[in-house]
Order: C-alpha cells, then structure tokens, then sequence
C-alpha cells in the first residue's frame, strides 16, 4: 500500500462528505445533462455535451482521488500529547525573529490546509522546519519570499 496520510478526524469526515457529495448529487445531476444535451441531437458538434462529459471526467477523477486518500488516511488524534515539541495537530505561535510579527499556525494534513485560517499542511516548508522542535528553539525557513528565520513561543495542542 501507498503512504498513509495523517489528517484529523475532522479532515477525514470533511473528505467523506464531499464523497457522499460527489456520489449522490453531483454525478446524477451531470447524467441527466448529459441526457439533455444528447437529446439536442448530433453530438459531433454539442458543445453542452462536449461540456457535460468533461464535467462528468472532472467528477469521476476527483471520486477516485478522494477515495484514494480516504483508503490511505491515517486519522490522529492530536488531544491530550505532551506540548513539549511540535507534532501534527500542534497549534504554534510563532515570531518572525526580523519583523517580530506573530503567527499562529495548526499543523494538519493536506487535504485540510488553509492558510487563510491558520491551517497548514504538514508537508509546508514552516511546518517541516518546525516539527520536532521546541519552545524558544529559532528556525530558518525558506519560503517564496526568500528565508525567515521563526522562534517558538507556545506549543499546544487544543
């Protein structure tokens, strides 16, 4: 088998649902535009048909995808570890060492990263830099705007 990928119990059930979601709404509502669009007549030259069968590709790949990472996820349960260095599921605040501006980053998988929020995958440069680390240890992170350098100041795991 293929890798596990770590992901919270709250990123699988967000994948089982987009499954049941793919399954159940959206493949039935692309067969019935597909029937639509057939029943235009020549399908040689139906854009809406040419359309709705790429749409229907998109669906299809993306069902196989999230079946895949549901077969190989390895779901962690974060709570309750000891705060003495950072793991998956670790909330971190951290200081950029040049701006002493502070972050706070949630390490989870990557199929529920989100920057926008506070969630990065456990694969970003941060989070690699990071884990295994503890408070007050200073890391150097190469990221698209060139290399930061980050201090540690509170692991916890919420």
């Amino acid at each position: 088998m293929a890798d596990r990928i770590p992901m919270t119990r709250a990123g699988y059930q967000k994948l089982e649902e987009e499954l049941r979601r793919l399954k159940t709404e959206e493949r039935p509502r692309i067969v019935k535009e597909i029937e639509v669009a057939r029943s235009h007549g020549d399908i040689s030259e139906n854009a809406e048909f040419h359309a709705a069968k790429d749409r229907q590709s998109h669906i299809e790949g993306r069902i196989r995808t999230v079946e895949d990472r549901l077969a190989r996820a390895q779901v962690i349960d974060p709570s309750g570890q000891s705060p003495n260095a950072v793991r998956f599921g670790a909330t971190v605040v951290l200081v950029d060492v040049e701006t002493e501006e502070q972050v706070t980053y949630t390490l989870v998988g990557e199929d529920e990263s989100d920057v926008s929020i506070g969630l990065i995958s456990i694969s970003s440069p941060v989070a690699r830099a990071i884990l295994g680390r503890g408070i007050e240890e200073t890391v150097t992170v190469r990221v698209p705007r060139g290399t930061r350098e980050f201090t540690i100041l509170e692991i916890r795991f919420d």
